[in-house]
């Protein structure tokens, strides 16, 4: 027997509520749940029962733009239970689980929750007047003032499909953290070895400690009011409206770079094993490199176009084997095949260390998920603790992958150190495909937050339209297709993100919202702390960022 969710769904709307059910609603929260409070302060690690804190409250700060970041990057970052649907099907992984079953959870959410066989706008809802949308995510026009507030008859009749409460364990959030922080910047580490020299290879210990220093800040920004929820929301907190969105772009164009960076990763690999490919169009040829790029657009298009990416995340969940796997497999070329080329090593090479200053701090771009995972998590103040175990695990593969690679190749190393693999042997060809498939599954999960958040742009008269949601995201594909044959160059590309967008996102903004939110409430030793970190992160991002350009520009 199948439920539907939309006869049984729990709405409370975001914006102009009736004074009366706002106080009816806040009066049983408090009397009923007994979970309330008003935190003025962020040190609560002792209070297990703080994740409770926020269970029945809108689930976004504000209603300004964007309303997906929360929905998007829980898709972007969980793993939801498989239903595989396109453009103009039910809504984008509401219904999802997370990872390894109850990761990044969906609460009590201030969405209509349709079913997972209703098309997104009924018939019924088509003769509505276009109504305002929630400050959670995008979604069908909102119902009638009188039905506005349901509760769910028989919280057992919908329990099999509707999971509204559950919660991250330890070990869970530990498996989402290193699957965020853990991506395809572990290949470009020997060569990151390679322009700084050995002792460049401290900045990832350095770049590390700060990270997981900045990204405690965090959950104290995140206690510190009611209701904050995401970075944006944080930002908003900090430095109203206008820090809101300028944070979300920051955040977003992050997310677009990744997926030019995974556009080149794929031309380069793949013309590496198949060299002598190439395409004749018209008189223009298409070498390798081009062809292969080309073609990874092509395939990855339909999967922009799914409105449900919960399979794409089952799959994509895989990148923290597969980064695992390409390293054994660089070891055991290393070790047992005796791949090599026994190349120069540098110990410290001042000219190009700039470079690998980016190409570290790229390493450690998994602020913007670190709210999620902290308020998915069943006793948040062992968030800690997870966040430790995941920057331990994640550290240690990149500095055993930085190692044995420039070990290996010395200064010839590669931007990705799958290039200085032989092609003939096993190992090798295990490190190129997983190196391959995985960009598959995770760019369209990349581009999701992006696309959503110019979808909700789109003028409310021309919603139901899905050629717009389509148009949007074909267009960013595409254009991600054309900077990627523009500039060619995996490795200062990377460089560029890890020194601009990286440092504003994990060091310099974390620290600056920290003293603004909870300005008068710090410890003198935390000031000094967080402005010598943005101190810090300013003069990497500055030397980084002209340093990345400056070689682009002379590739070119």
């Amino acid at each position: 027997m199948r439920n539907s969710v939309s006869d049984h769904s729990f709405y409370i709307e975001s914006d102009e509520e009736d004074d009366h059910q706002e106080k009816h609603l806040n009066k049983s929260e408090e009397n009923g749940d007994g979970n309330e409070s008003d935190s003025s302060t962020y040190s609560n690690d002792d209070d297990d029962n703080h994740n409770d804190r926020l269970e029945s409250k809108p689930s976004s700060y504000n209603p300004a733009w964007p309303q997906s970041y929360r929905q998007s990057m829980d898709i972007y970052s969980s793993v939801p239970s498989p239903s595989l649907t396109f453009l103009g099907t039910p809504s984008l992984t509401r219904l999802g689980s997370s990872f390894l079953a109850s990761s990044l959870t969906r609460r009590h959410t201030p969405e209509v929750l349709p079913s997972l066989h209703k098309p997104l706008i009924s018939q019924a809802e088509e003769d509505q007047p276009p109504q305002r949308r929630s400050s959670h995510t995008l979604l069908p026009p909102l119902p009638s003032r009188r039905s506005a507030i349901k509760k769910f008859p028989d919280e057992k009749s919908v329990a099999h499909e509707l999971p509204v409460s559950r919660q991250s364990s330890y070990g869970q959030g530990v498996l989402n953290g290193i699957n965020v922080l853990c991506g395809v910047g572990i290949l470009s580490t020997p060569y990151a070895v390679k322009e700084g020299g050995w002792a460049g290879l401290s900045l990832l210990f350095i770049f590390g400690v700060l990270s997981y220093y900045t990204g405690i800040l965090l959950r104290y920004c995140l206690d510190s009011q009611p209701g904050l929820e995401t970075y944006p929301d944080i930002g908003q907190a900090a430095f109203g409206t206008v820090g809101r969105i300028i944070i979300s772009i920051i955040l977003y164009v992050e997310l677009y770079s990744c997926c030019v960076e995974y556009i080149i990763l794929e031309g380069d690999n793949l013309s590496a094993l198949f060299p002598n490919a190439h395409l004749n169009l018209g008189g223009y040829q298409l070498d390798a490199r081009h062809l292969f790029a080309l073609v990874t657009t092509l395939a990855v298009l339909p999967t922009v176009w799914l409105r449900d990416l919960t399979v794409l995340s089952y799959i994509s969940a895989g990148g923290v084997i597969a980064s695992v796997m390409v390293v054994i497999c660089l070891y055991w070329l290393g070790l047992v095949d005796h791949v090599g080329t026994q190349s120069k090593e540098t110990v410290l090479n001042l000219s190009s260390l700039p470079v690998a200053i980016g190409l570290y701090g790229y390493c450690y771009s998994g602020h913007a998920v670190f709210p999620n995972i902290y308020t998915s998590l069943e006793k948040r103040s062992q968030f800690p603790a997870v966040l430790f175990t995941s920057f331990a695990i994640v550290t240690a593969l990149y500095a055993g992958a930085a190692v044995m690679g420039y070990m290996m190749f010395g200064d010839s190393a590669e931007s990705q150190f799958t290039l200085n693999l032989p092609t003939d042997l096993v190992a090798s060809k295990i490190a190129f495909w997983t190196t391959i498939v995985n960009p598959f599954t995770k760019y369209a999960l990349t581009m999701a937050p992006v696309a959503m958040s110019l979808e909700e742009l789109i003028p409310s008269n021309h919603t139901k339209s899905h050629m717009y949601s389509i148009l949007i995201r074909t267009a960013l594909v595409m254009s991600t297709l054309f900077v990627a044959l523009k500039v060619p160059f995996f490795g200062f590309v990377m460089a560029l993100i890890g020194s601009f967008f990286t440092m504003l996102v994990t060091l310099i903004l974390p620290c600056a919202c920290f003293l603004r939110i909870l300005k008068g409430k710090t410890s003198p030793i935390q000031v000094v702390t967080c402005i010598l970190i943005i101190i810090i992160g300013s003069i990497a991002a500055v030397i980084g960022s002209y340093s990345a350009i400056s070689k682009i520009i002379h590739s070119l």
